[in-house]
């Protein structure tokens, strides 16, 4: 092949290549004008996902806290780790349990043991420095699947948008997310688009879940899946429609 049929060739090539991209993006869908959708659907396993935001943080173990007494910076840390079990160690005053309070009340907590010991009138402030209990796995088919930390009241778009948004093999009406429950492992099932356009509702995450991001095997993925691991939901029920 000589070099003005290989150039002839690449840029052929790269005008098709550019036609196919641009026609992507001209099918992308439109976002819908309007309030978005917030309500789950039962077909779909989203029961126990919600749209509200919990207008209180309780303390979790692995978060990483600050406590500062004012003018007391002998009974201060800058920062230290809740344990697995939920307490945290202060000076003074030893192990003490933080997790399942907000912080004003680990703050009047801590302010009363300081009060028992005989320090007059404690002022403590507690500052929640790394929210190292909210973990999500995001899984399948991004581009940069992995473990990621998040903010109380991140949603699911948020979490495939830190593992640098779905790969280009995704099919995104095809994303699964796990979520442990007193009944077991619940499953449900989410479309990116509808999410992206607002007609479905985009859940806030809790710490734990994890993400799945489907590819046109996805359908390999759930029967490997449900032989080894106890789930309920809509696709344990539906076992049969997995290929639809």
């Amino acid at each position: 092949m000589d070099v003005r049929t290989f150039r002839k060739r690449f840029k052929f090539s790269l005008l098709a290549a550019t036609a196919i991209a641009l026609s992507g993006c001209a099918s992308t869908p439109e976002p819908v004008i309007g309030p978005a959708v917030t309500q789950p659907r039962a077909d779909l396993g989203q029961e126990i996902y919600s749209n509200a935001r919990s207008p209180i943080y309780l303390l979790r173990p692995s978060d990483r806290i600050s406590v500062n007494v004012f003018r007391e910076p002998d009974f201060s840390i800058p920062d230290v780790r809740i344990g697995v079990e939920g307490n945290v160690s202060l000076p003074m005053l030893g192990s003490i349990p933080a997790a399942g309070m907000t912080a004003a009340q680990f703050e009047k907590d801590v302010e009363g043991r300081l009060l028992a010991m005989g320090l007059k009138s404690p002022m403590v402030n507690v500052n929640i420095g790394e929210y190292a209990s909210h973990q999500v796995t995001v899984d399948g088919a991004v581009n940069d699947p992995g473990v990621y930390n998040f903010q109380p009241g991140a949603r699911l778009s948020a979490a495939i948008a830190l593992a640098d948004g779905p790969a280009r093999t995704a099919k995104g009406d095809e994303i699964a997310v796990f979520r442990e429950s007193p009944e077991g492992t619940m499953v449900a099932k989410f479309d990116y688009g509808q999410i992206s356009q607002g007609t479905m509702l985009d859940p806030v995450l809790q710490p734990g879940d994890r993400v799945f991001v489907g590819t046109d095997g996805l359908a390999v993925f759930w029967q490997d899946f449900l032989q080894t691991v106890p789930v309920l939901g809509v696709f344990a029920l539906n076992a049969a429609r997995i290929d639809e």
